[in-house]
């Protein structure tokens, strides 16, 4: 059991890992809401799930706080990018740039 849950936290704290840097390397705000969110949401239920293998008397507890990230992280990513959208900041688009047949030779 012990040997699961290390594996279950080694992966919440990849997941982890790789929200944090999707929120360095996405280009606009809106893609770092959406990687913050999901990477981090399914990174902290993999730390509860592996924590509650550890530790079977914490089940309660860590149930609780599962929900509350259940619930509380799409509600306010939907509502940080609803009002960025209301104050007019613009999603990043991918300007593509038109090259010659002989730039391309």
């Amino acid at each position: 059991m012990r040997l699961l849950a290390d594996i279950i936290l080694l992966i919440g704290a990849t997941f982890t890992l790789l929200g944090a840097l999707g929120l360095l390397r996405m280009p606009d705000v809106y893609n770092r809401i959406q990687a913050g969110t999901k990477a981090v949401t399914l990174g902290a239920l993999s730390l509860l799930l592996g924590i509650g293998l550890l530790y079977p008397e914490w089940w309660s507890k860590l149930l609780v706080i599962a929900l509350m990230i259940l619930v509380t992280n799409p509600i306010g990513s939907s509502t940080i990018a609803r009002a960025l959208m209301m104050a007019g900041v613009k999603p990043w688009k991918k300007v593509e740039t038109v090259t010659s047949e002989r730039d391309q030779a």
